[in-house]
């Protein structure tokens, strides 16, 4: 039989996966519609913040029910928070983001959290399509005369 002893390698030989200091981290991944179009808003420190909320549908079709996320962005004025604010209600929005619990105290004193979530990355998957929504309410509206 094989005997095995175990051999202690030099600090400089283990691999290091990142440069960062460790910290906790949760990332969301989210597909979903957008609630409202994006909103600025600017905050305290005196940086700009765009708000917006995706929903997300689950369930079968006969119980269907839906969860509202509200997210940030903290992007810098420029082209890429140009189109975020451009995006309107109703589009398929694929958004990534670092989620943390915060916890706050409501008007009445009450103990409460939420879930904050900041972008990292916004893919648009697919923009609502208007005419064909008229064309089918104007069908459903014929439906019932």
């Amino acid at each position: 039989m094989a005997s095995f002893r175990a051999v202690s390698l030099p600090r400089t030989l283990y691999r290091s996966f990142t440069t960062s200091t460790s910290r906790p981290l949760a990332k969301i991944t989210i597909v979903g519609r957008l609630a409202a179009e994006p909103e600025l808003i600017p905050t305290s420190t005196g940086q700009d913040m765009v708000r917006y909320a995706v929903g997300t549908n689950y369930g079968p079709r006969e119980n269907r029910q839906t969860s509202w996320w509200r997210v940030a962005s903290f992007q810098k004025e420029g082209e890429g928070r140009e189109k975020l604010l451009a995006i309107a209600k109703g589009t398929l929005v694929y958004v990534e983001g670092e989620a943390s619990m915060r916890k706050f105290e409501t008007k009445d004193g009450r103990a409460d959290s939420a879930l904050s979530i900041v972008q990292q990355k916004l893919e648009v998957l697919r923009r609502p399509d208007f005419q064909n929504q008229e064309n089918e309410q104007q069908y459903d509206g014929q439906r019932e005369e």
